[in-house]
């Protein structure tokens, strides 16, 4: 059982997400949140698989909550989905870097919203190719942008390190492969390598690290 925390601070919203979640086999709510410092409190005493957190809500907002939540090493197994009115939103790559697994707008169809939940629960990131493209590029963009490497990439090969920027394109296991003349499988193994090292959470936040290291370019 899949079990999901609903963050909103609009009862409109979390009821209709309620009911959504409630209506499909093998997912829960574990609890529901209206500021992002409940959201914080739920996490800690349900330990939701899966936070479904809203951007702008009192208190302290979904950004600062998912850093939260993302840094508690009891909550290590949650992961966080944040919800944006638009696909671009200032704060998306924010999210990421603190954690997010992904992001999706407001207006998703429901079926996309529960695959999406199973998806994250499984341990894949919410983050496609374009979207993916687009969120880096804003950040690549911004005039405060300063490289930090990750303290750990030196521990990862040559081709663990080309993989990491290509995963930060935005390219998916199977384009990798074909861009690198490998198996999807070999790929999907030289991910699995570099995440481990680098300590990402998920691909999400592997693309934040291949950025902010200066493996991909803008």
């Amino acid at each position: 059982m899949i079990r999901v925390l609903i963050a909103d601070d609009q009862d409109l919203v979390r009821l209709g997400l309620r009911t959504l979640v409630e209506s499909e086999e093998g997912l829960a709510v574990a609890g529901e949140a209206a500021d992002g410092l409940a959201a914080v409190r739920e996490a800690r005493l349900g330990r939701p698989d899966v936070v479904l957190m809203d951007v702008r809500m009192p208190g302290i907002d979904g950004i600062e909550a998912t850093r939260r939540i993302a840094a508690d090493p009891d909550l290590s197994v949650t992961r966080v989905i944040v919800l944006t009115t638009f696909e671009l939103d200032e704060y998306v790559f924010d999210a990421l870097r603190y954690g997010a697994s992904g992001f999706l707008i407001k207006d998703t169809r429901p079926a996309e919203l529960l695959r999406a939940i199973r998806l994250v629960a499984e341990g894949e990131a919410l983050l496609s190719p374009t979207v993916t493209r687009r969120v880096v590029r804003e950040f690549a963009t911004r005039p405060s942008r300063v490289l930090k490497p990750h303290p750990r990439l030196g521990t990862l090969t040559d081709r663990e390190r080309e993989v990491v920027g290509l995963v930060g394109e935005g390219l998916s296991n199977d384009e990798i492969g074909k861009r690198l003349v490998v198996s999807p499988a070999t790929a999907r193994t030289h991910v699995s390598r570099a995440m481990t090292k680098l300590g990402a959470r998920d691909r999400a936040q592997l693309v934040v690290f291949a950025y902010q290291s200066g493996l991909v370019d803008p």
